[in-house]
């Protein structure tokens, strides 16, 4: 419709009362006028209950609380690196800005490895415009984490403490803290929006167990914590979905169950190991199993098996009949896994998750699928290679 319109002027208002924080009233409330026409009224809440940040007796904090108590262990992480070196203009240096958060009173400090990626020099701010210069402990960009340290004095420093990224749940009130565009120490408060998401890491590996929330992250929050109401952090802010480059409320946190180990190996070993196995595979659909006749309904195709790779030296076989099924692309003639040490596998991420809990050297128990025989197949887990199939 044209402005001015009747649509146009009920919208301002919807608009206005949500930039204002409305409070969701449910659906379904019913309004009869004069001429004997119902009208439908139906509100949408677009922010948590005030009352998910309360203090209670379980330990729930308001907002302000958390912010109070965990904003002065948030930093703000500025990298510079060399871009290029012009015969003609010399070095030319970039700067990337994004968040982190100290862990302990011996001055290290988490945040993202795409925030310190190829960084020549990095410096943390906690407040105003005093930079500290930072040491890199050690990166893994299979998890986009990185591990920095800084020598200022214990007193001066306020860890915030590790929560248990399992024990969190679909609707658990959130706060996120960051830097985002480089405003110092924002908060914004949200939802646990879903669990077990999977994100790309900077080197094309997979991140699981991922946190996705609807509290408001924008560009410079990457590296800050997300916490729960008790102020507690449970993951790493690290990515958002959006099609303008904006926050459009599905933002992503690497878990902070993940982080426990990323940082505990960078601190010991100065980096991260991971086990590899080296396939690529395809989950059996149901139009799959019925029109080519496969022996098991349920179980991973191995579409490939990388050159080199434990697998490989393990003897397991890669499809190679490339078919299409009602508009998915599949490859057959390969082994198909249908356990690992014993737990059934019915997607990728099932035996990737089992790989994901042990170390390089470990023995991995595959039964698998060949043709019309069953068979158990031992594998040593390699360490994962810095790129997928490399």
């Amino acid at each position: 419709m044209e402005a001015g319109s009747g649509w146009t002027r009920m919208g301002s208002l919807v608009l206005a009362g949500l930039l204002g924080g409305g409070v969701a009233v449910g659906i379904g409330a019913a309004v009869t006028s004069d001429s004997g026409v119902e009208t439908v009224i139906r509100t949408v809440s677009l922010t948590p209950p005030v009352s998910s940040f309360q203090a209670s007796e379980n330990g729930a904090q308001s907002v302000q609380q958390i912010y109070e108590q965990a904003g002065p262990g948030v930093v703000q992480v500025t990298s510079t690196s060399v871009v290029s070196d012009s015969p003609f203009f010399g070095p030319q240096a970039a700067t990337s800005l994004g968040s982190g958060f100290v862990v302990d009173k011996d001055g290290y400090i988490v945040t993202n490895y795409h925030v310190i990626e190829a960084a020549q020099e990095v410096e943390v701010n906690f407040s105003g415009d005093d930079r500290v210069p930072a040491k890199i402990v050690g990166s893994d960009p299979s998890t986009d984490l990185a591990v920095l340290k800084i020598g200022t004095q214990a007193r001066a420093l306020t860890p915030l403490p590790l929560g248990n990224s399992d024990a969190v749940r679909v609707g658990d009130a959130v706060v996120a803290i960051g830097n985002p565009f480089g405003l110092e120490r924002s908060v914004t408060a949200g939802i646990v929006s879903a669990l077990q998401r999977d994100i790309m890491a900077p080197n094309g590996f997979t991140i699981d167990k991922v946190i996705q929330t609807d509290a408001p992250i924008n560009h410079g929050n990457s590296g800050g914590p997300l916490l729960n109401a008790r102020g507690e952090v449970i993951g790493v802010n690290s990515q958002i979905e959006s099609e303008t480059g904006g926050n459009v409320g599905i933002g992503f946190a690497v878990p902070v169950n993940t982080v426990k180990e990323v940082v505990a190996q960078i601190k010991q070993n100065g980096r991260v190991e991971h086990a590899y196995l080296g396939v690529e595979m395809q989950a059996i659909s149901d139009e799959l199993s019925q029109t080519f006749n496969l022996p098991v309904d349920e179980g991973l195709l191995v579409a490939n098996v990388v050159d080199g790779s434990p697998a490989q030296e393990a003897g397991l076989k890669g499809g190679d009949q490339a078919v299409i099924v009602e508009g998915t692309s599949y490859v057959l003639g390969g082994d198909i896994v249908t356990r690992a040490d014993g737990q059934s596998v019915a997607a990728p991420d099932d035996l990737r998750r089992v790989v994901m809990e042990k170390d390089p050297g470990d023995s991995l128990t595959l039964d698998i699928q060949r043709g019309d025989s069953q068979r158990t197949v031992s594998v040593t887990l390699g360490r994962q290679p810095a790129l997928p199939g490399g």
